[in-house]
C-alpha cells in the first residue's frame, strides 16, 4: 500500500532538514546563515508550542530502541493518545509559520528537496499520527505503518537518542548548537590533531569575525602557557644546543602578533600548540 503525505508538513524531516543545513552552513564558513536557522528552531520549537510536542513524539519514536513486542504495543498505544492530545489547529498554525519562516528566512529554494537518511521511517510515523487523530482512521494504513514503526523501536539504533534530540533543541539557545555541530565536523575532518589542536580551529571559526576580542585573549592565554612552559625547560634543561635553540624559538613565540589573526597566523599557534605538547611530553616522562 502506498500512502502520500506532505514533507513539508513533516516535523521530523523539517527538523533533520534544519540541522542539515547549519551544518553545511558552518562548513561553508556561513556561520550568519547558521544562526538564521537555529534561531527558527528556538522560536518555534519552543517547549510551549504544539510543534514541540510534536516533535518529541517523533523522535521518541524514530529513536527509542526496545527488545520485547509487549513493549511496542504499549508504545504505540502511548503515542497514539499523545498524538491526539495535540492541538491540531494551534499545530497547523505553528508549522504553517514555521514554513513560511524557512522560505523567507533561508532563502534557500532546494531546502525541502534535500535527501534525509531516515525519510522513510519519519514518513511512516507521520502517517500514523495522522491516522490515530482521525474520527475513521484506515485500518488498513494503521496496520501497515504500525507494523514499520514496530519493527523500527525493535531495531538496533546509535547513541542518536530522544535525549541527545531534547539536547540539541535546548543548545539552540545563544548559538550552542552551531557550535555544537561545527566542533563534531571539525572533529571528524581533522581526526589526527590533538584536542588542544581543534579547540584552537574551532575558537578560530566560530570567534574570528563574531568575537574577535575573546578569540585575542584566548589566543594570547595559549602564547604566554607555551612561554611558561619554555622557561621551565631551560631550568631544567642541561644541553646547551637544545637551550639555544628554546631561545630562538622563544623569541619567535613573543613576537608573534595577535593583532592580526588570520589563517596563517591559526597555523603559528598550532605549532605552538604542538610544542606544547611536545614538552608536557617530555616533562611526564621526567618525572
Amino acid at each position: 500500500m502506498t500512502v502520500k503525505h506532505n514533507k513539508k508538513r513533516n516535523v521530523g524531516i523539517i527538523y533533520e532538514l534544519l540541522v542539515q543545513h547549519v551544518t553545511n552552513c558552518i562548513i561553508e564558513g556561513k556561520k550568519s546563515d547558521a544562526r538564521k536557522a537555529t534561531k527558527i528552531i528556538e522560536k518555534r520549537f519552543a517547549k510551549n508550542t504544539e510543534l514541540y510536542k510534536e516533535f518529541r513524539l517523533f523522535h521518541a519514536l524514530s529513536n527509542s530502541t526496545v527488545t520485547d513486542t509487549h513493549i511496542v504495543a504499549s508504545i504505540l498505544s502511548e503515542a497514539k493518545r499523545a498524538a491526539r492530545n495535540i492541538d491540531q489547529a494551534k499545530l497547523n498554525k505553528e508549522k504553517s509559520a514555521l514554513i513560511r519562516d524557512i522560505n523567507y528566512t533561508l532563502n534557500k529554494q532546494d531546502f525541502f528537496y534535500q535527501n534525509v537518511s531516515n525519510y522513510r521511517t519519519l514518513g511512516s510515523i507521520q502517517i500514523a499520527i495522522n491516522e490515530w487523530r482521525e474520527d475513521a482512521p484506515d485500518i488498513g494504513v494503521l496496520i501497515e505503518f504500525e507494523k514499520k514503526i514496530g519493527e523500527h523501536l525493535l531495531s538496533e539504533k546509535t547513541s542518536h537518542t530522544i535525549d541527545k534530540m531534547q539536547q540539541e533543541v535546548d543548545a539552540s539557545n545563544s548559538d550552542k548548537l552551531v557550535f555544537k555541530l561545527m566542533t563534531e565536523k571539525i572533529n571528524q575532518k581533522y581526526a589526527n590533531l590533538s584536542k588542544e589542536e581543534r579547540e584552537i580551529i574551532s575558537h578560530y571559526v566560530f570567534y574570528g569575525q563574531e568575537d574577535r576580542n575573546y578569540l585575542k585573549s584566548y589566543l594570547n592565554e595559549k602564547r604566554n602557557n607555551v612561554i611558561r612552559l619554555l622557561e621551565d625547560f631551560e631550568d631544567t634543561e642541561s644541553n646547551n644546543i637544545l637551550i639555544e635553540k628554546v631561545d630562538r624559538v622563544r623569541s619567535s613565540i613573543v613576537a608573534l602578533n595577535n593583532e592580526e589573526i588570520n589563517d596563517n597566523s591559526i597555523v603559528k599557534f598550532l605549532t605552538i600548540t604542538k610544542l606544547i605538547n611536545e614538552l608536557k611530553n617530555k616533562e611526564d616522562a621526567n618525572v
